[in-house]
C-alpha cells in the first residue's frame, strides 16, 4: 500500500522526537505516525534511530550536535563544540540533511557577556568553511530562560535567551550558512511580537519550532499563541524549509496531539 501523499504546504512538517519519548513513543512508531499524517521529517532523536526513520521515507530535518547546556560561550567547551559541529556537518552531508543545530550554552560564574559573545562568534567561524563547502546550514537556537513550571519548559541561565541578540550573533558570523532556529514558543515568552520579528528576521531564519504557551503543551485553546496567522506570516516570507512540532503532549492520545498540531499549522 502506498504511503499517503505529503502535506501540501509551501514548507515542510517535522516533529521533535524527544517530546513524545516521555509518553513511551519510540522513534520508529513516531515516524510511522508522521508518514500516516503526510509529514516530511523528524528531528530530536538519537542518531542510532536515523536509519529506521529515513527508511520510512522521512528526512532528518536537523542533525544534533553539542546540546544546549555546554556551548561556545564557555571557553572550556570551545574544542568540544568545534569537534561536535564538524561531526554533525559531515553526518548531515552523508544523510542528505541540510541543517545542524547549535546553541550558545549556559552562563557560568564570572562570565563577561561581551567576551562570551565574541567567543561564540569566533568558535562558529571555525566551522563555517566546512559547512559552506558541504552545503550545510548551522542553526542557532534561541531558548527562553523564564519559564520554570515544568521540565524543559524553560532553561534558566541560557546565554542566548534574547532573540535579537541571537540575530546579532548571526550577523557577526556573516555567513549565509549560519541562521536562526526561530522557536516560536521561546520567542513569545522572552520577546513577543512574533509576527513582526518573523518579517524582520526572515533572511536570517533557517528553521522553526512550535509549542503552546504556557506549559509547552499542544497548540490548542488552553494556550495563548494564535498559530494560524503566525504560520501564514511564515509562508508570506517565502520560507520553504522545516516547521517542527516541539510541544510536549498532554492529551490522552499523543497521536491525536500530533495530528492536531500539524493540522493547526497546515495553512497556505
Amino acid at each position: 500500500m502506498a504511503a499517503p501523499a505529503k502535506i501540501d504546504t509551501p514548507f515542510k512538517h517535522s516533529v521533535m522526537g524527544w517530546c513524545f519519548g516521555g509518553r513511551g513513543v519510540k522513534p520508529k512508531q513516531l515516524a510511522e505516525w508522521c508518514v500516516k499524517l503526510g509529514m516530511h521529517g523528524m528531528e530530536g532523536i538519537s542518531r542510532q534511530s536515523y536509519k529506521e526513520v529515513m527508511e520510512l521515507g522521512l528526512e532528518i530535518a536537523i542533525v544534533s550536535s553539542h546540546g544546549f547546556a555546554q556551548g561556545p560561550c564557555d571557553p572550556k567547551h570551545t574544542e568540544m563544540v568545534v569537534e561536535k559541529l564538524k561531526d554533525g556537518i559531515e553526518l548531515a552531508s552523508q544523510i542528505k540533511s541540510k541543517r545542524v543545530i547549535t546553541f550558545t550554552g549556559m552562563r557560568y560564574d564570572g562570565m563577561m557577556d561581551d567576551e562570551a559573545a565574541t567567543r561564540c562568534v569566533e568558535t562558529w567561524k571555525k566551522v563555517m568553511p566546512l559547512a559552506e563547502k558541504k552545503g550545510i546550514t548551522i542553526c542557532l537556537e534561541h531558548l527562553n530562560s523564564r519559564a520554570t513550571e515544568g521540565k524543559m519548559t524553560g532553561h534558566p541561565g541560557y546565554f542566548g535567551d534574547d532573540v535579537d541578540f541571537c540575530v546579532d550573533l548571526i550577523k557577526r558570523v556573516g555567513s549565509n550558512n549560519f541562521k536562526l532556529l526561530f522557536d516560536i514558543y521561546h520567542v513569545e515568552i522572552m520577546n513577543g511580537d512574533v509576527i513582526r520579528r518573523i518579517r524582520e528576521y526572515k533572511d536570517y531564519i533557517g528553521h522553526y519550532h512550535t509549542a503552546g504557551n504556557p506549559g509547552r503543551g499542544e497548540l490548542d485553546e488552553t494556550q495563548e499563541i494564535n498559530y494560524p496567522p503566525i504560520i501564514k506570516a511564515i509562508v508570506k516570507t517565502g520560507f520553504t524549509d522545516f516547521v517542527a512540532q516541539e510541544f510536549i503532549p498532554t492529551w490522552d492520545d499523543p497521536f491525536k496531539s500530533l495530528e492536531h498540531g500539524v493540522k493547526t499549522c497546515t495553512v497556505k
